[in-house]
Parts: structure tokens; C-alpha cells; sequence
């Protein structure tokens, strides 16, 4: 009899051994294969949210089982969702019900247009650079503007985290609210004291910024010549607003890197060659530092800059034309030299 009974219980035990395993490993083990990233849309069919997730799983029944006892096809947030080693289906369900997204790093760099960036941006978004571009052209003529391109002088070139499901509203919202934050008391008693409109700063800001190659070392003393040359009735002559308005007439899709005499006389009010004073607006996505070196220049007597072939990326300046000339060919046997065209 107590033969009988020992191993009715040893029976009892397996068998509670056994469902409790799987009870564990249903609702608390780790079942992530591999760690990666999940993408949910908004109205996701069922089968469509489990097919995203299975490949990073390692039993695709268990947490299939879990997902229906807590109705995640019925009351999951769309997003991205970040599976790592260690997550059990609970962690991962209740992650996906309560939205708890990963956000992405977005890299606003010195785009040329706003619709370029448009199109980096969107490739990490659930919306489409076709409705995303739309719907920022709609925000823009709310705001009295043409289109999304005269959004410009509202973004600043960084990194920013967005969520995937970002809408173009919330994502314009973000960058609305750092432009307000910029433009401070001081910074507004700054930009009357330039004599320059805000347009005319962020113009000059984007010149200043693509001749110093995005350093803030030399940023200051740009801003200053440029300010100089402005002030005498000078044309800037500035390299990138050329290849600004030669890449502008080509949409951007024939890109030209040099220079020559043959582009000076581009028809365009970004030709600073071609054109007396301030662009209508600004040739790239600018940062904060170009800003503030247009407000708070350098006051030298320079006229002149040429890049410096021994310093790369550093320019030598001068107020002198004869100097000068002499800086701009050794600069140009340097492109040559290296047969850049």
C-alpha cells in the first residue's frame, strides 16, 4: 500500500514538475531568440503583429497563447518595439499593450531642402515621405508660408529621438517649440542690433555655416567678413551659395563639389557671384552656433578668405585683394593637384 501511494506521488509530482515548467516558461522564461526591433502600424491585423514578431521568439505557441489571454490584437498600441534576450512573453505583451515604444536617434544634418530631409526622416517613420511632405506643406501654409521649404529656419541640424508613430505634426511641434526656445529676450535685442532680418541672419547663418564646414572654430570670423562685405554694398561671393543654386535648378540630383568661373554666372537670387547682398533664405538646415556666431560676430577688417590647403577644412583670411589672389592659387593648384573637379 505505501508502494502504491509513494508512487502515486511521484506521479503527482512529475506531472505537477511538468506543468509547472510550462507554466514557467510561458509566462516567465525568456522566450527571445534573438534581440531586434519590432514594427506595429496602426490598424495591424492579428496574424500581421504575430508574423512581426515570431522570427525574434523562440516559442512561437507560447507567446501566441499569452497574446490571446491578454487580447493583444484587440488592444495593442502601434509602435516600434525593442525584443531582447531575457523578455518573457508577459514583458513583451504587456510592453506592446501599454506603447512602450524604443525611440529612434533622427539625424538632422545640413540638408539643402526641407523635402531631402523629408525623405531621410520618413524612412524611419510609419508615414510615407509622399504624406509626410504633404502634411507639412500644410502646416507651413497655416503658418503663412508656400510650402514645407520655408519651414527652413525652424529646424535645427542635431540628433533628435522620435517615436516610429511620430506624426509630421508632432514632429514639426518638437522643432516649433525649440525655434521659440532659441530666440530668447537676448537673442531678439541682438537681432535688432544686427540691422539684419531674421531671414537675413538665418541666410547668412547657412553661408557661415557650410564655408566653415559645420566647425565653430572659425564660425565667428566668417560671420564677421560676410558682415563686412555686406555692409560696404559688396557681393558675398560665396562658394556654396553657388553650388546652392546650381544643385537648386537640378533638384538637387546633379550635385556639383568645385567651382568654376562657368558657375559664377548662375542665374539665381542664391548666386551671391551673380548678386548684391543677403540670399532670400537659407542654403541648409543650420545649428544653433552659426546662429549665434551671425549675433555675435567678429569685428575684424576682413574681406577676404580662401581655403587653406595646409590647414584642411581652415581658411586664411585677408583684407587684402593682392593677398588673397595669392591664397586662391595656391589653393587652386592644390584641387588640381589632387585632381579634384
Amino acid at each position: 500500500m505505501k508502494k502504491i501511494i509513494l508512487i502515486i506521488f511521484v506521479v503527482v509530482i512529475v506531472i505537477l514538475g511538468f506543468f509547472g515548467i510550462r507554466f514557467y516558461n510561458k509566462y516567465a522564461g525568456n522566450n527571445v531568440e534573438k534581440d531586434g526591433f519590432v514594427l506595429i502600424p496602426h490598424n495591424a491585423k492579428p496574424q500581421q503583429i504575430f508574423d512581426s514578431i515570431a522570427p525574434l521568439i523562440k516559442n512561437k505557441d507560447y507567446f501566441t497563447s499569452v497574446a490571446k489571454d491578454k487580447n493583444l490584437a484587440e488592444n495593442y498600441k502601434a509602435g516600434r518595439y525593442e525584443l531582447k534576450s531575457g523578455m518573457n512573453n508577459r514583458e513583451i505583451v504587456n510592453m506592446i499593450l501599454a506603447g512602450n515604444q524604443t525611440p529612434n536617434s533622427f539625424r538632422i544634418k545640413d540638408f539643402d531642402d526641407v523635402y531631402q530631409m523629408i525623405g531621410r526622416v520618413s524612412k524611419k517613420t510609419e508615414i510615407d515621405s509622399a504624406k509626410f511632405a504633404n502634411e507639412l506643406d500644410k502646416i507651413a501654409i497655416n503658418k503663412g508660408y508656400k510650402n514645407a521649404e520655408d519651414l527652413k529656419k525652424y529646424f535645427f541640424n542635431n540628433t533628435y529621438d522620435f517615436f516610429w508613430t511620430v506624426t509630421p505634426k508632432e514632429f514639426f511641434e518638437k522643432f516649433d517649440n525649440e525655434y521659440k526656445a532659441f530666440w530668447t529676450a537676448e537673442r531678439i535685442e541682438k537681432e535688432k542690433q544686427s540691422g539684419l532680418s531674421r531671414e537675413q541672419i538665418y541666410a547668412l547663418a547657412s553661408i557661415v555655416y557650410k564655408e566653415s564646414g559645420g566647425k565653430p572654430d572659425e564660425q565667428k570670423t566668417i560671420a564677421g567678413l560676410y558682415l563686412n562685405r555686406y555692409k560696404k554694398g559688396m557681393k558675398l561671393q560665396s562658394d556654396p551659395t553657388v553650388i546652392y543654386a546650381i544643385n537648386k535648378a537640378n533638384n538637387f540630383t546633379q550635385k556639383i563639389k568645385r567651382v568654376y568661373y562657368k558657375h559664377l554666372k548662375e542665374p539665381s537670387p542664391y548666386n551671391t557671384y551673380a548678386n548684391v547682398g543677403i540670399p532670400p533664405g537659407p542654403i541648409c538646415i543650420v545649428d544653433k552656433n552659426s546662429l549665434n556666431a551671425v549675433l555675435d560676430a567678429e569685428n575684424n577688417n576682413y574681406i577676404f578668405m580662401c581655403a587653406d590647403p595646409e590647414r584642411f577644412g581652415y581658411h586664411k583670411f585677408t583684407h587684402s585683394d593682392v593677398e588673397h589672389a595669392k591664397n586662391a592659387k595656391a589653393y587652386q593648384d592644390w584641387l588640381n593637384s589632387r585632381q579634384i573637379k
